[in-house]
């Protein structure tokens, strides 16, 4: 992996206010929203940043992206280790992922679908550019465990899933698994336990209006 950073200012929107974030599951609403560039770092959005940390090391993930936690901004968290003590941590905000290269298979999981996994093929490499916390862009050629977490959590911001990209075995062989989660999520919406989907719907646009 190879990355570098230009000094670059920019705008970013800001953090919703004090509303604790937490982890959604599919089939969340939000999973499936393609979110805005952000445009306005601050205060809020750092500690909003903060708390996605927080909430990724104690799952024990490696990447998460702002729409698993509710949020319709263009923002992923990356580390390769899922651990602070043991590799870097990295913001990408407003991500481009282009010129893909090559081709590779490797199982995948996802913080929004609890011990569901699955071989995934996908670019062997590509290049990605985007903003860190500090305004400054960086971009760079990105391989490995590294170009692939890069690659999942980019698909998020699009709405895309990593069950979105599996074979027709593999969907197949994870078909009771993925309907076991949407059915479990009906039954809270049946409780009141997880807000309507048009609720969600006008929440997720008033975040976009007063944010982005």
């Amino acid at each position: 992996m190879s990355i570098k950073t230009n000094a670059s200012g920019y705008d970013m929107c800001r953090q919703p206010g004090s509303r604790p974030l937490e982890i959604v599951q599919y089939p969340y609403p939000t999973l499936r929203h393609k979110s805005k560039p952000v445009r306005r770092v601050d205060k809020e959005l750092r500690k909003m940043v903060d708390e996605m940390f927080e909430l990724m090391f104690a799952s024990k993930g490696v990447g998460l992206a702002a729409n698993q936690v509710d949020l319709p901004v263009r923002l992923f968290l990356l580390n390769e280790a899922g651990n602070p003590d043991e590799a870097e941590s990295h913001v990408f905000i407003n991500p481009i992922v282009t010129r893909p290269k090559g081709s590779e298979e490797k199982e995948e999981g996802c913080l929004s679908f609890p011990e569901l996994y699955a071989p995934v093929k996908r670019p062997a490499s590509v290049h990605v550019s985007a903003y860190n916390l500090k305004g400054e862009e960086f971009e760079g050629e990105v391989d490995g465990l590294f170009g692939r977490i890069v690659q999942h959590e980019t698909d998020h911001l699009d709405g895309v899933l990593f069950i979105d990209r599996l074979s027709t075995t593999a969907t197949m062989q994870v078909k009771e698994e993925v309907e076991t989660f949407e059915r479990q999520f009906a039954s809270m919406q049946e409780r009141g336990e997880i807000p309507e989907d048009d609720a969600i719907a006008k929440r997720v646009a008033e975040l976009e209006d007063r944010y982005c």
